[in-house]
């Protein structure tokens, strides 16, 4: 195989790949610059490549760049939300949760929202999605909920108590799974009242 074919064996394996992928693979960076500049492959931003017809093929693309980019982060809060179909509103940003002695990322092109965890709070409900070939760590929909209200400053008080209300109507949890997600993050007396409305 040359180093060419091993690139795009590489980056379609991946999803997106990132420079230090092929560097790990024993190919020289310098056929990254020349596959960008043929076509083979789109340079999405610093250090990450793909290859151009699953560009954008998924409205969660920003998902898989932010998992590529943020090892280590889970996407979390309204990006979650949105994607679990939980609310409305667009993110303006891809919303992540990374550990809490963890290195702000410096991302250039994308732009984050970061939140912080530590212990059971930042391990508890992920999962894990596919997009664009890339596995996504992301919060579950209970979790998503808790950690709305945890976060009710960042994201509005509002969102919270509509995300709880639709995941309970559309049957997407049931309230002691976000029951136990409350405990984890120290907010069951918060949602108790709200959940026990709906019941």
């Amino acid at each position: 195989m040359t180093h060419r074919e091993r690139a795009l064996s590489l980056t379609q394996a991946r999803g997106i790949a990132r420079a230090r992928d092929f560097k790990a693979a024993g190919i020289p960076l310098v056929y990254l610059k020349r596959l960008t500049e043929t076509g083979e492959l789109v340079r999405l931003n610093r250090g990450l490549y793909q290859q151009p017809e699953r560009v954008g093929e998924h409205t969660a693309h920003d998902l898989a760049e932010a998992a590529r980019l943020v090892p280590g982060g889970v996407v979390s809060l309204i990006s979650a939300l949105h994607h679990h179909e939980l609310t409305t509103q667009l993110p303006h940003a891809v919303w992540m949760t990374i550990p809490h002695k963890a290195r702000t990322p410096n991302v250039q092109g994308l732009k984050l929202e970061i939140v912080r965890a530590t212990g059971a709070v930042m391990t508890a409900g992920v999962e894990q999605i596919e997009v664009e070939g890339v596995l996504v760590p992301i919060y579950g929909v209970a979790k998503t909920v808790a950690d709305c209200f945890k976060h009710r400053r960042h994201v509005g008080e509002d969102v919270a108590i509509e995300a709880l209300r639709d995941a309970l109507r559309q049957r997407k949890t049931t309230p002691s799974q976000l029951m136990t997600y409350a405990a984890i993050n120290r907010v069951s007396e918060r949602m108790q009242p709200y959940i026990k409305a709906i019941e």
